[in-house]
């Protein structure tokens, strides 16, 4: 199976001296194209950490990144702001949409951003994708959270990324409305060939994906695959005693 990011020895620490912390204590690990892996671990365990390291967000200390063919850690700022646009897409978990613009045009934003022309047609085919084409002139606030959630998917997809990064994604969401939105990132694996790389704090969330990679204290300590919301929850558990 092809790797869509390659992490190798990978440290993370932020301050100096005495108040230095190691938040990811030489991580090695792959994520394969066309998976969607799930991140899990304790509180402080280093999961957003990861994310933001393996999407370029953040520069790591050591080690070594790799998304596709191109070695994150020695690429200049310019390097990583096209790769940024254009092969990374990101959703947060607060949405953070414009509440100025519609829909269709936070959709668009990222391809303005990068000086690319956009057409509405477009648009309207990426909200269409999540199902949403009827919404592309309402505003964030004339939307439910679970709405607002897919037109941030869909602003994140419009550039086609070779990897979706996802962090809580569900998290501000009613049961309903995630098992919408997971029920689409499922889809956008199975029937597109996306990669998706997702941090969640919930078992049953972690359960929709290929594979769930477990951290603690920065390091891996256990990767599984095919395990329902109680397996995961009960290695979680294990971690967390």
């Amino acid at each position: 199976m092809t790797t869509a990011i390659e992490m190798r020895g990978v440290v993370k620490e932020y301050g100096t001296r005495q108040a230095r912390v190691r938040a990811l204590d030489g991580v090695s690990t792959d994520f394969p194209a066309g998976s969607w892996t799930a991140v899990m671990g304790p509180s402080g365990s280093g999961k957003s950490t990861l994310l933001h390291c393996a999407a370029g967000l953040e520069v790591v200390t050591s080690g070594q990144v790799r998304i596709g063919e191109l070695d994150i850690t020695t690429s200049s700022d310019a390097e990583l702001t096209a790769l940024r646009r254009r092969q990374i897409g990101f959703v947060f978990q607060s949405f953070n949409l414009l509440g100025s613009l519609t829909a269709g045009q936070n959709v668009a934003l990222p391809l303005k951003l990068a000086g690319v022309r956009v057409s509405a047609r477009e648009v309207r085919d990426v909200l269409a994708g999540v199902g949403l084409a009827d919404r592309i002139r309402h505003r964030p606030r004339e939307l439910s959270g679970g709405q607002q959630q897919r037109v941030a998917i869909a602003r994140a997809m419009v550039t086609r990324p070779a990897v979706l990064f996802a962090d809580e994604p569900t998290g501000a969401l009613d049961s309903k409305s995630a098992r919408v939105v997971l029920d689409l990132l499922r889809d956008m694996v199975d029937s597109d060939g996306q990669t998706i790389v997702m941090v969640t704090h919930d078992p049953a969330v972690a359960a929709s994906a290929d594979q769930v990679v477990f951290l603690s204290d920065g390091r891996i300590v256990d990767r599984t695959a095919g395990l329902n919301a109680h397996g995961v929850a009960e290695r979680l558990a294990a971690l967390e005693d």
